[in-house]
């Protein structure tokens, strides 16, 4: 079956070429790349951000590690303070019923 809309011919390079003498598809081509290049610069001063983010983010674990550790080693004197007193009052709990 035949179509019903005639042949189209290609185009003669005259009509392909834009006023500054670029090609439709130059023209294209470029702002596309111009568009990816924008693209990557956004993408890098995300990635900076990011680092600079969990750098902070970092520090701040750190700060928390070492407040966690300090605590452990109070909590731990404590606990062994405690316990001498305990053993102490129990040792003269046991002595006055020995007398």
């Amino acid at each position: 079956m035949a179509s019903s809309s005639p042949h189209h011919s290609l185009p003669d390079n005259s009509q392909l070429l834009l006023s500054d003498g670029q090609s439709p598809l130059s023209s294209v081509i470029y702002e596309l790349s111009q568009q990816v290049q924008a693209g990557m610069e956004n993408m890098l001063k995300m990635i900076s951000e990011i680092d600079q983010s969990s750098g902070g983010i970092i520090d701040e674990i750190e700060k928390c590690k070492d407040s966690a550790l300090e605590r452990k080693r109070t909590l731990e004197e404590d606990k062994e303070r405690f316990q001498k007193a305990a053993y102490s009052v129990l040792d003269m709990l046991n002595n006055r019923e020995n007398n």
